[in-house]
């Protein structure tokens, strides 16, 4: 697949089939996400791929943090139940973080990094046939789903990556050109 073709094809895949994605799959998706480019070679991401359990906890953490916005408690713990069997029930969930490095500006060239190896690995996923969703948010330091990924202390949860082969395609989204933003200086 030729790269522009390859950008135009990714789609945030919100539905995916029941089929697993294979080990080597991911393992072809990690291996082209360590590829990005990174600042002084820091290599400063780390992957966790996460089994049923621990997109279980995760998917939990998330439906907690909707249910809280519930008055009624039967509906906040069906809300939580449902959140929590729908992450445990992804082909794939990848978390990606990076230590946080106490210089401000390494810390920033390792977020740009890293958000990079995510769209490396997006793109390798279309190209294999798969889709991903990424992502992020505040839930993202939320101590429980901290806890159901196993981020190390002193790392920072970057995105959350689905993967898996789609179940709907949706359509591509109209988007600007890139003249709109662009300024040419002399």
């Amino acid at each position: 697949m030729v790269i522009p073709h390859t950008i135009a094809a990714r789609r945030s895949i919100k539905k995916f089939t029941a089929r697993g994605v294979p080990r080597p799959a991911i393992g072809t998706l990690l291996d082209a996400a360590i590829l990005a480019p990174n600042h002084r070679l820091t290599r400063p991401w780390h992957f966790y791929v996460l089994g049923s359990e621990s997109r279980y906890a995760y998917g939990f953490a998330v439906g907690e943090r909707k249910a809280r916005k519930l008055a009624d408690l039967e509906a906040a713990r069906t809300l939580r139940e449902t959140v929590a069997a729908e992450h445990r029930d992804l082909p794939c969930m990848i978390a990606i973080a990076i230590a946080q490095n106490e210089n401000p500006e390494i810390r920033e060239e390792d977020y740009a990094a890293t958000m990079m190896a995510i769209e490396n690995l997006a793109l390798t996923a279309v190209a294999l046939g798969l889709g991903t969703h990424i992502k992020t948010g505040g839930v993202m330091s939320d101590l429980a789903s901290r806890a159901a990924v196993g981020v190390a202390e002193g790392e920072r949860i970057v995105a959350i990556v689905n993967v898996g082969e789609p179940g709907e395609l949706p359509p591509p989204r109209k988007r600007e050109l890139a003249t709109a933003p662009t300024t040419w200086r002399p």
